[in-house]
């Protein structure tokens, strides 16, 4: 049964799911999260629509756009051009600031977050129908952390292992603010979103209904 209040009210408290893989919930202050909800809605506006990228040639279920680099199955490009052809929003700075403190607070270690430098963004909104199946972030060239910030709806996310989209899994409910980090032995693991809860989202956040979730990247790439 899906609870019409915002599951930030429940009692939750940041844990390390497996070495490499972190939760912090609450993360974001809401006034953060409504800020960048309007900036969602800006980037919709921008020179890449929000899209459903082809995946083994069938649209996935999630409305996708980039900053940074633009993301198409197995590739990074600074054009889209699977979609129209246009050179990407650039990367905004306080999106890399953002990243660094959330590798930060998230892992504990303030070296590794000193020399992250996301270059990428993906931004998925997902309606309630909305899912992700498992697959790898294997992209990027380098082993850097990946940080995923949770916005509106909640979700249950899918940790699952680095050799295939098979058990042993673990399961988690993300929240609106809510942080996670996978690095170093779990930085290659399969995840994805199996359930989108309606009327999860907190009151007057900005989103009518769904989820959105910002991936921070570093490819390595110049």
């Amino acid at each position: 049964m899906d609870f019409l209040f915002d599951d930030s009210a429940l009692p939750r408290e940041p844990r390390q799911l497996r070495p490499g893989a972190w939760h912090v919930p609450g993360w974001l202050a809401p006034e953060m999260q409504s800020w960048i909800i309007k900036r969602f809605f800006e980037w919709g506006n921008g020179p890449v629509p929000p899209h459903q990228t082809l995946f083994n040639g069938h649209p996935m279920s999630v409305q996708s756009l980039c900053l940074g680099w633009h993301w198409s199955p197995s590739s990074y490009s600074r054009t889209a051009d699977d979609i129209n052809g246009a050179p990407v929003a650039p990367m905004e700075p306080w999106l890399v600031e953002l990243g660094r403190r959330a590798v930060r607070d998230a892992t504990g270690d303030p070296v590794k977050a000193q020399s992250y430098r996301p270059d990428a963004a993906i931004v998925n909104y997902y309606d309630v129908n909305a899912t992700m199946g498992m697959h790898q972030d294997a992209e990027e060239r380098i082993n850097a952390p990946v940080v995923s910030l949770s916005l509106g709806d909640s979700s249950t996310f899918r940790m699952g292992n680095t050799e295939h989209r098979n058990r042993p899994w673990q399961e988690v409910r993300l929240a609106s603010g809510d942080l996670f980090v996978f690095d170093g032995p779990a930085r290659f693991a399969y995840h994805g979103v199996t359930r989108i809860h309606p009327g999860t989202a907190p009151q007057g956040c900005g989103l009518g209904s769904g989820r959105i979730n910002i991936t921070l990247r570093q490819t390595g790439l110049s």
